[in-house]
């Protein structure tokens, strides 16, 4: 068996490789038609971040069984064509995760400090005691988005540091949050009340620019802010405004919207924005546990066993997948959906198959279902391998249930999300010649196509309804692709189910409810 490295790596995983019987390869710099020329002598291929592994030479690769990324992200591995493929993709979610930890308070303190400001004058030549007068950090409140490993490593030094720590997390219960010595509050509420604000999460629909000049309004003056997270997350031209005006004391950023950061950037400009060129993850000691991790990974697969940190399908045993693999997709999309529309931080997830599919095997839907639920502001890729251990981890209780009996459908997914704040209820199922339907939303009963946008609207069942939402939506120039509405009782609560071809905006989402006889209005992207 071989393995290539077209990336570089830490020296001792190719020791690790040959102490395994496997020979191990470090070829790098190779551009993608050279690549393809040797991919198929190999069994595996490790890389970083440089090589982009593309439809191209994951196809060539007749004899490719693993690629191994040694880090977080996979954006530059073809996953789509990897999984068509058979190839298993494994990355490395916790072996940075003390670097990111440690170099967002390197940044907090440098910021806070001035330091790299004091150093450039010294250098210098200039003995300047005046001009750079910090703030301490001790008594401050730290508001920290996103509570998964890294933010909550974060979190930690904080109360060692004597600072109060606030933080945001949806996926994260109030006693949960307590045993990290965190006060959990709402987004809007972290903001406002943070002295140093530090994100920990991923760039998603939801959390791109989710930090604007209307965000930053709402913050205490003089803010100081972090993020050693992932790049457009904060809207790097209101940020700069917003320093420049002194709304934001300070900013200290490891990564950016486009990346090298372009040599012209204002954020270049300003003495109190303080930028490090994506280092979060750059330790001899980070780069040495995801070279670790994935040989590790690597080694195990092609001795026959089964990846920890598999990011795509292949990771789950064909033989179980195989009797319930036309409904995967409705349970993550349940998941998902339900996700979006339930309130509060989830503290258990209920989820009952009945008819044909309860006679199997169904833990790799259950996974589905916690993959789709926990995907959208997890700090680290969710996958097939890790969604079980992430809602362990998050204090999420799961709880499967299976009836053979059902009386509407063949086979039927219920899925029920408890929180702090209430319950959500929806169902689903696969049918023949149509595939993935949504057929109930908090026991309304629905017919739907769980893709694309999503609408759904609480209101009151009455005539004019449907033709009061379709005007409205169509004179805010959203197309309605398809609608249904479900009911208990005449003239009573009901749901409405729109598949929509736009993004239905904030404002235009609050114009719904204004509609007489609507009370809730939610987009959803599956």
């Amino acid at each position: 068996m071989k393995v290539l490295a077209s990336d570089k790596i830490a020296e001792v995983g190719l020791k690790m490789l040959q102490d395994a019987g496997i020979e191990g390869e470090m070829i790098t710099g190779l551009p993608e038609d050279e690549l393809i020329k040797i991919i198929p002598q190999y069994d595996a291929l490790v890389v970083r971040s440089a090589t982009k592994v593309t439809p191209k030479i994951i196809e060539a690769g007749k004899n490719l069984k693993i690629i191994g990324r040694a880090g977080v992200g996979v954006d530059n591995v073809d996953l789509p064509t990897a999984t068509k493929n058979g190839v298993i993709v494994v990355n490395s979610p916790e072996g940075n995760t003390v670097a990111a930890a440690e170099h967002t308070w390197a940044m907090l303190l440098s910021m806070a400090r001035q330091i790299p400001q004091a150093h450039g004058k010294l250098k210098a030549g200039n003995w300047d005691r005046k001009s750079f007068k910090g703030v301490e950090v001790f008594n401050k409140t730290l508001g920290v988005v996103g509570l998964g490993k890294i933010g909550r490593r974060v979190a930690s030094y904080a109360l060692g540091m004597g600072m109060k720590v606030i933080g945001f997390d949806p996926f994260v219960t109030e006693e949960n949050a307590k045993t990290l010595g965190v006060e959990l509050k709402k987004l809007e509420e972290v903001i406002k009340e943070a002295d140093f604000l530090t994100f920990h999460i991923p760039k998603t629909k939801e959390t791109a620019g989710m930090i604007n000049a209307k965000s930053i309004a709402t913050m205490k003056k003089g803010v100081r802010i972090v993020n050693v997270a992932r790049g457009g997350i904060i809207n790097e031209q209101d940020l700069y405004e917003a320093v420049k005006s002194g709304q934001v004391a300070a900013a200290a950023l490891d990564v950016f919207e486009k990346e090298p950061l372009p040599a012209d950037s204002p954020l270049l400009t300003l003495d109190n924005i303080i930028t490090t060129p994506h280092l979060g993850a750059s330790t001899v000691e980070a780069q040495v546990n995801v070279a670790v991790d994935v040989v590790e990974q690597i080694i195990e697969v092609l001795k026959g066993g089964a990846a920890r940190s598999a990011v795509n399908i292949p990771s789950m045993k064909p033989e179980l997948i195989r009797p319930v693999k036309p409904y995967m997709g409705i349970a993550e999309k349940l998941g998902a959906l339900a996700a979006q529309i339930v309130k509060g931080a989830v503290s258990k997830v209920q989820i009952e198959y009945s008819g044909e599919v309860a006679a199997n095997e169904v833990s790799p839907l259950t996974t589905s279902v916690l993959k789709g639920l926990l995907a959208p502001m997890m700090d680290v890729v969710v996958n097939f391998v890790n969604a079980p251990h992430i809602a362990k981890e998050r204090g999420i209780q799961v709880v499967e249930t299976k009836n053979k009996e059902t009386k509407d459908f063949a086979s039927l997914i219920s899925l029920r999300l408890t929180s702090d704040k209430g319950e959500r209820e929806v169902g689903g199922t696969v049918f023949e010649g149509l595939g993935d339907r949504l057929v109930s939303i908090d026991g309304f009963k629905v017919d739907a196509e769980p893709a694309g946008y999503v609408l759904i609207l609480s209101n009151i069942d009455k005539p004019g309804m449907v033709g009061k939402v379709g005007t409205f939506l169509g004179q805010n120039s959203i197309n309605i692709a398809s609608m249904d509405v479900g009911r208990l009782k005449v003239g009573e609560k009901a749901v409405m189910v729109l598949n929509v071809d736009a993004v239905v905006s904030d404002e235009i989402l609050n114009g719904l409810t204004k509609l007489e006889g609507i009370s809730g209005a939610t987009l959803v992207k599956l």
